[in-house]
C-alpha cells in the first residue's frame, strides 16, 4: 500500500529506531532528560533563537505560542487556511481566550499590506490585535514557500506596530530545502516558531517551539497544564535529533518525486497545480469516489474537498510508489 495521505504517516527508519533505543534519558518534567535538553538546544540553534521546548505536537506548540504572546480578549491575525484556525479544535478560544481574525491570502500566503490593513485602530469596541501567525509552508495553499522578502516585511512590520510574529513552521524544513535559505534566516524577523519532527522529517512524535528564553520558560508551564509534560521523553527526543541530523537534506528527494507525480498527472490530463515542495492537489470530478477507487488499487489518498485530492510525498514513498500512483490515476480516468 502506497500511503500519500500525509507526511505524518512515516515510520522510523532502522537507524532512527536504533538511536531511540540507545537514548540517554532522564525525567523531562524535572528538566534532567539529556536527550530532550540536547534536542531543544539544537533546535534553538538552528532557528537562531534563545531556547526551545519539546512538545508532543505542532498543535500544542502553536497553542502555547498563542498563549504566551496574547491576553484574553486579544485578536490574532492569520490566513483563512491556517492550521490554528482550521485544525486545532478552537484551541485559541478555549486556552487563550482570543479571537482569530482570518484574512484572505494567495496560495495560503498573506501579503504584508493585507495584514496591516486588518489591524484595527485603538478603540474600546475592538479586540486589539497583538499577534500575527503565518504558516510556512502553507498546507492548504499547496505546500507553498513564503518569499523571504515577504517574511522579513511581516516580521519587521509587526515589530514596528507592537505586534508579535509567530511562524507555524510545521513543514518549514521543506521551505528551507526548497528555497535554499537557512532556518535561522527564514525566521530572523520572527518572535517564535513551531516546527514538526513527525512530518517530512520522519520522527514518530513531536514538535519544537523556539523563541526567547523568557517566553519558553513561561511556555513550559503552559505545556504542563496542557498535559504535555512527559517523563522519559528522551526516547522520542532522540528520534527528533536523528531526524534533524539526517533527514533534512533528503527532503529534496520528496520534492523531486512530487514533481514527477505532478508531471505524470498533467500528462494524464488532470488539472494539477505545479508543486513547490512535497504536495500535489489534484482536481477530480468526485474526489471521495476516486479515493475509494485508488485505495482498492493500493494507493491511499486524502480528499480535501468534493472535487480535490491531496497527495503528499515523504520518505516512505519511493520511485516505484510514484509509478504505482500514476497507474492508479490512469485507471481512474479509464
Amino acid at each position: 500500500m502506497i500511503d500519500l495521505r500525509s507526511d505524518t504517516v512515516t515510520r522510523p527508519t532502522p537507524d532512527m529506531l536504533a538511536a531511540m533505543m540507545s537514548a540517554d534519558i532522564g525525567d523531562d518534567v524535572f528538566g534532567d532528560d539529556p536527550s530532550c535538553n540536547r534536542l531543544e538546544a539544537h533546535a534553538a540553534e538552528l532557528a537562531g533563537m534563545e531556547a526551545g521546548l519539546f512538545v508532543p505536537s505542532g498543535t500544542m506548540g502553536n497553542q502555547i505560542a498563542i498563549r504566551c504572546w496574547t491576553q484574553p480578549g486579544d485578536e490574532v491575525l492569520m490566513e483563512a487556511g491556517s492550521h490554528p484556525f482550521n485544525y486545532e479544535a478552537a484551541g485559541a478560544a478555549v486556552i487563550s481566550g482570543v479571537q482569530i481574525k482570518t484574512l484572505t491570502g494567495e496560495n495560503g500566503q498573506l501579503a504584508p499590506q493585507t495584514i496591516w490593513e486588518a489591524v484595527r485602530v485603538d478603540d474600546v469596541h475592538f479586540a486589539p490585535a497583538t499577534l500575527v501567525s503565518i504558516e510556512n509552508t502553507a498546507n492548504r495553499g499547496g505546500g507553498t514557500i513564503y518569499d523571504q522578502d515577504a517574511l522579513d516585511a511581516i516580521g519587521a512590520g509587526c515589530t514596528e506596530r507592537g505586534l508579535r510574529a509567530h511562524m507555524d513552521g510545521a513543514r518549514v524544513f521543506n521551505a528551507v530545502v526548497g528555497s535554499g535559505v537557512a532556518l535561522s534566516r527564514v525566521v530572523q524577523e520572527f518572535d517564535s516558531i513551531t516546527f514538526c519532527l513527525s512530518k517530512g522529517l520522519g520522527a514518530p512524535v513531536g514538535s519544537v517551539l523556539c523563541g526567547p528564553a523568557d517566553m519558553i520558560h513561561r511556555g513550559r508551564r503552559f505545556r504542563k497544564f496542557l498535559g504535555g509534560g512527559m517523563r522519559q521523553a528522551g526516547f522520542l527526543a532522540a528520534a527528533g535529533i536523528y531526524a534533524l541530523e539526517h533527514h533534512v537534506e533528503r527532503l529534496a528527494d520528496d520534492h523531486a518525486r512530487c514533481r514527477t507525480l505532478w508531471s505524470g498527472l498533467t500528462e494524464l490530463g488532470y488539472a494539477v497545480r505545479e508543486p513547490e515542495t512535497n504536495m500535489v492537489y489534484v482536481t477530480v470530478p468526485e474526489a471521495h469516489a476516486a479515493v475509494a477507487f485508488l485505495a482498492e488499487r493500493g494507493v491511499q489518498t486524502h480528499a480535501v474537498a468534493a472535487d480535490c485530492i491531496r497527495l503528499v510525498t515523504h520518505l516512505d514513498v519511493d520511485d516505484d510508489g510514484i509509478e504505482q500512483t500514476l497507474a492508479g490515476f490512469a485507471a481512474v480516468r479509464a
